[in-house]
């Protein structure tokens, strides 16, 4: 055979057409083989031999090439067709089940680590996917203490959140002291369960199909999208897309349908809603939930009002932000005899109207969460139920889930009960209107209401039941962490006005002690329950004793600080915490280690095996009280209904075990996203402030530089320590930098002013130069 020359209009092909364009070739010649230089120079591109080698790797791995003898390439034994090897190289299909293919079906149980030496006895683990910006991975799994860390070579296609399975490598050697020298490694070998099958991303259309290119820089692959999937959108527009087909296997790329074409690229609602998809939200519900939503009845009817108690005619309220929509929560005040009083904790019955396995109730468990951006809501239910039917709003019957409390005249409970009510709140409070009473300045509008008295001994009364229980959770060892929450004051078009610090008041920490009381007594009470008899499956919400080791380090770090604490035992580290968070309100640096603090902690998460509540001092803790946007408080009203008025219930313990993973997993994904807005937000309002000074305090270190926290936005940003006049050695601890020359140092706590210098809001970056 002899050689064709290269045209002068060969061209340089990406990968992946690289990858069809072989096919091609080789299923025109299905007897032949040839080498990787054999087949740039006859399919006439410019592509160099390394790149025609590693794409036939690709496609080796896809079972569609087989390598031979002398590093020949040929078509895998059972041929595909031409049509077939598009739809494979484009990501359409898979290919017919050929043998290479079946060989690589095991290929994932038997693959050996990249040494090369056999192992005596392969071991695997399943976890989650924590990606680095290297594109390395740390699989988090619940059966090991260190984390397993992962090689980018080594990711196979595995995505940020992904659960997979991973082959461990040979253990590492150890240090005389036992301690091995590096973290284990391994190789991940299949991907158990995505975490996000909608991206953001560009739509680039060919004649005869579409590829999608995400934005998401944990998308290391294209999308395939046939154009008849496109919908209306254009070659260029940025677009949602939603992945059918993962197509598992080196050198095979997804399919997927686009599912929204978004707005104007950049701006205010293209980022939110971005953030939104790369943790996973879908922007919407689907037609089917919001069909299912809008053929629920507004109207109660008599039989259902004769089933519950009735509340009606009790004192109700609300207290919420000034902004909310969807009232989970509202309180009933009654006096009774001997100084006695009742309050009811009335929350919005959701499961009336949320049916166990409808389209409504599948959608509201894959989302877990209502996820709260600066400005705006993704709600867990449509809007008919989030703040329509299950709202509690002012001047309607609304049904309800309650817990019911009889105090003494001593603050004492001395009767609990929990069942379906009915309840008419007579009124709707802000926060900030029901702080009024507390102080004792109500508003006119308020005081111009006939049940203002009422209203008003109502709130002292719940407002010095809450003190008492709040010092009593102290008593017991609960930790009061009080971090900053980050407000923002918007223009109309979403662009950030101001930003400041929520004030957390009296009117605020009565609804949480009330909500805390709720939530304590209903787990307690399946608790119970179950040890009567046998144990009653329930989502707790647990946090478990804090790391010695992380504790020990943090009290180190305090005491350069100025601040001693004293932390040998658990009960030590909650005085030492409740001490520090009060010192923090007269020092403004301390403020610094609240955060830091709360780092140190093990997070809170949900299972069904009850360990109790450290930082809350609670032996036993559920989450009851916020079913419109949580799906674990829906799980927890569903069992504890079927276990009242003597009734036991027990659901199937592993199966809710997997849904408290899934709805931890879905909480930390709304937390981070929560987060990335307020990061948007304060780089957004920093931008327009380029130039302009600020006060504010060192916050961070690391080896270039020393992050500053600025006073009232909380936005931090970078100095750099090549902007100095001195080169910087950063400490060990990265508590103090110190000056090489003139011996100049700069510590964590320090108050700086600095100017800003530049933002990057794709990056949510801010550039700070030291005002000297």
């Amino acid at each position: 055979m002899t050689k064709k020359k290269k045209s002068e209009g060969g061209k340089k092909l990406t990968a992946q057409q690289l990858q069809i364009e072989i096919l091609k070739f080789l299923l025109a010649h299905p007897n032949k083989r040839f080498s990787p230089r054999q087949i740039t120079d006859q399919i006439r591109v410019e592509n160099n031999k390394d790149s025609a080698e590693y794409a036939l790797r690709q496609l080796v791995q896809a079972g569609s090439v087989a390598e031979f003898s002398e590093g020949k390439f040929g078509v895998a034994l059972e041929r595909l067709t031409v049509d077939d090897a598009r739809h494979t190289a484009d990501g359409e299909r898979k290919p017919k089940n050929t043998r290479a293919e079946k060989q690589k079906s095991t290929k994932a149980e038997n693959r050996e680590p990249a040494t090369g030496n056999r192992a005596s006895s392969r071991k695997f683990i399943e976890g989650r996917v924590d990606m680095t910006r290297t594109g390395a991975a740390y699989i988090v799994s619940e059966l090991r203490e260190t984390d397993v860390y992962v090689p980018p070579k080594h990711v196979n296609g595995a995505l940020n959140g992904d659960i997979v399975r991973v082959l461990l490598f040979p253990a590492p050697p150890r240090r005389k002291g036992g301690a091995p020298i590096r973290k284990p490694e391994g190789e991940i070998v299949a991907v158990l369960k995505r975490a996000n099958e909608f991206f953001i991303g560009t739509l680039r259309k060919s004649r005869k199909y579409a590829l999608f290119l995400p934005d998401n820089p944990n998308m290391p692959v294209d999308i395939y999208v046939p154009l008849e999937a496109c919908g209306d959108a254009r070659d260029g527009d940025k677009v949602v897309v939603r992945v059918t087909d993962w197509q598992e296997g080196k050198g095979r790329v997804p399919i997927g349908k686009v599912t929204q074409t978004l707005g104007e690229v950049g701006g205010n609602d293209f980022e939110m809603k971005k953030i939104l998809i790369n943790q996973g939200f879908e922007l919407s519900h689907s037609e089917e939930a919001e069909a299912e939503a809008e053929r629920i009845p507004e109207k109660i009817s008599p039989q259902e009002m004769a089933r519950r108690r009735d509340f009606r005619d009790v004192l109700t309220f609300t207290i919420d932000p000034e902004d909310a929509k969807d009232f989970d929560d509202a309180l009933s005040f009654k006096e009774l005899e001997d100084g006695k009083v009742e309050i009811g904790v009335h929350i919005a019955d959701v499961t009336h109207y949320l049916k166990p396995d409808s389209q409504l109730d599948r959608e509201a468990f894959k989302r877990s969460t209502s996820v709260y951006l600066v400005d705006r809501v993704s709600p867990m239910l449509p809007e008919k139920l989030s703040n329509n039917l299950c709202s509690l709003v002012p001047h309607a019957d609304r049904l309800t889930f309650s817990a019911v409390f009889v105090f003494d005249s001593k603050g004492k409970i001395t009767s609990r009960w929990f069942g379906k009510t009915v309840i008419h709140s007579a009124h709707r409070f802000s926060y900030e209107e029901a702080q009024t009473v507390l102080e004792g300045k109500p508003t006119e509008g308020l005081l111009q209401l006939k049940i203002y008295p009422a209203l008003q001994k109502a709130l002292q009364h719940l407002d010095r039941l809450a003190k008492q229980m709040r010092k009593e959770r102290e008593k017991n060892g609960a930790i009061g962490f009080e971090t900053e929450e980050v407000r923002f004051r918007l223009a109309a078009d979403g662009s950030p006005i101001e930003a400041f610090v929520k004030d957390r008041k009296d009117a605020h920490l009565l609804i949480e002690d009330f909500m805390l009381l709720a939530n304590k007594e209903v787990a307690l009470y399946i608790d119970n329950k179950g040890k009567a008899q046998q144990e009653v499956p329930f989502v707790y919400r647990v946090h478990d004793l804090p790391d010695m080791e992380k504790i020990a380090e943090f009290a180190r770090f305090a005491k350069e600080l100025g601040y001693s604490m004293k932390v040998d035992t658990p009960k030590q580290i909650a005085q030492a915490f409740n001490g520090l968070m009060k010192a923090a309100r007269k020092d403004d640096r301390l403020k610094l280690l609240e955060p830091l603090a709360i780092r140190t902690m093990a997070k809170a998460v949900y299972s069904t095996d009850n360990i109790g509540h450290y930082g809350l001092g609670f032996s036993h803790y559920s989450h009851f009280t916020s079913p419109i946007r949580r799906y674990s408080d829906v799980l927890a009203h569903r069992i504890l209904e079927r276990n009242l008025d003597g009734k036991t219930y027990r659901v199937d313990k592993t199966k809710l075990e997997e849904q408290c993973k899934h709805i931890s997993n879905q909480e930390k994904k709304a937390a981070d996203a929560e987060r990335e807005s307020v990061k948007y937000k304060q780089a957004e309002l920093l931008r327009r402030h380029i130039g302009e000074e600020f006060e504010g305090i060192i916050s961070g270190m690391i080896d270039r530089g020393f992050f500053v926290e600025l006073s009232g936005s909380k936005a931090e940003g970078l100095v750099e320590f090549k902007y100095l006049d001195d080169t910087f050695t950063v400490e060990e601890g990265n508590l103090r930098a110190v000056g090489r020359r003139y011996r100049r140092q700069f510590k964590m706590g320090d108050r700086v002013r600095i100017r800003v210098a530049s933002v990057d809001l794709q990056r949510r970056q801010i550039e700070m130069e030291l005002v000297e």
